[in-house]
């Protein structure tokens, strides 16, 4: 297949993306597909086919680092001509003239479904859940409220807009009602922390969350198509779960299979397909729990494009699971196409 990559973006979480469209570029040119990675931010000008940007674009591999700071979206503004046009360059025709686009994309556009929409709207195939699933799991609040109308347990919260106050004392934990990968996510011990922790995460969105803190271990569990794969067990060796520790080497141990019990291992994964299922999700995605000590489990939340870097968790589940890397990317491609 003709596949064009979209990675990066207009988005807090834009190195991360431009990591894992690298590493799926190059697990589908193992599969035989020609490829070509784009920045959804910029696109390219010098080419307006797939046919002419496989020309002028291929590369015989692609690499890319995540940086240990988090992107300044000014700074990237300041480098393109039309900084409010958030799809770049030639995305939409090349993307017409591809047979895929394989979505690398993590945050505001590339995961609230918006780009989704606008590929519906152009006939684009796509990998991953449609716009309305899309929408849904990445609005925090909207999530949390569609996961309690069905029952499934997730710690409770409040919302705060403007400038309101929270009513939720601490322990706590803050993070903007949108967005991924911990960004502005604070675990709030101390009531004289959690003004500085409400600011910071208004930075990233218009509402902030506030949600209880639950104490537990860490586990996330990948849906692909209808099987829930092996639980993964999520252990920093610092801090908590946050940006820094998610993709810089060897700053978290990661446990997969987790070595928990039969039961708890079939409980999460059960649970994990139902909030696939209500969300409206659709052939594969990751879900995060937190397990109390009593053995209470709590769901965190739902990612529709699940990171592919290489300490990413879904691909090791994937691999837990007899699926090796280069496989997990022709399946989701294949996948996407048969939808369609």
């Amino acid at each position: 297949m003709d596949i064009v990559v979209i990675a990066g973006g207009y988005s807090h979480e834009r190195e991360v993306s431009m990591s894992s469209g690298s590493l799926i570029a190059n697990a589908l040119m193992k599969n035989g597909h020609r490829v070509i990675l784009l920045d959804l931010y910029f696109g390219t000008t010098e080419a307006n086919t797939f046919e002419e940007a496989y020309k002028k674009l291929n590369k015989n591999k692609y690499e890319y680092k995540v940086k240990r700071q988090i992107p300044d979206l000014n700074l990237l503004r300041s480098k393109k001509d039309k900084p409010n046009e958030l799809i770049g360059d030639n995305i939409i025709p090349i993307s017409q003239t591809a047979d895929l686009v394989f979505l690398s994309l993590h945050g505001e556009l590339g995961e609230n479904g918006q780009i989704q929409a606008v590929f519906d709207l152009y006939d684009i195939t796509y990998t991953g859940t449609g716009y309305m699933g899309s929408a849904i799991a990445m609005n925090k609040i909207l999530a949390k409220e569609v996961m309690s109308q069905y029952g499934i347990k997730t710690p409770t919260w409040e919302v705060l807009s403007d400038e309101q106050q929270p009513k939720m004392s601490v322990p706590c934990v803050v993070k903007p009602d949108a967005g991924g990968s911990s960004i502005g996510v604070y675990l709030v011990e101390k009531a004289e922390e959690l003004k500085e922790a409400i600011a910071d995460a208004r930075k990233y969105s218009t509402n902030v969350l506030i949600e209880e803190m639950i104490k537990g271990r860490e586990f996330s569990i990948g849906i692909l198509e209808d099987t829930a794969l092996p639980p993964i067990e999520i252990i920093p060796k610092s801090g908590f779960y946050n940006y820094e520790n998610k993709y810089q080497e060897g700053a978290t141990v990661e446990i997969c299979p987790a070595e928990i019990s039969e039961k708890l291992t079939k409980e999460m994964q059960a649970i994990a397909k139902q909030v696939h299922k209500v969300l409206r999700l659709e052939y594969y995605s990751r879900i995060d729990f937190i397990v109390t000590d009593s053995g209470e489990i709590y769901c965190i939340e739902a990612n529709t494009l699940p990171g592919m870097t290489p300490t990413s968790l879904f691909p090791q589940e994937a691999t837990a699971g007899g699926i090796d890397y280069d496989t997990l990317c022709d399946r989701i491609a294949q996948l996407a196409v048969d939808k369609k």
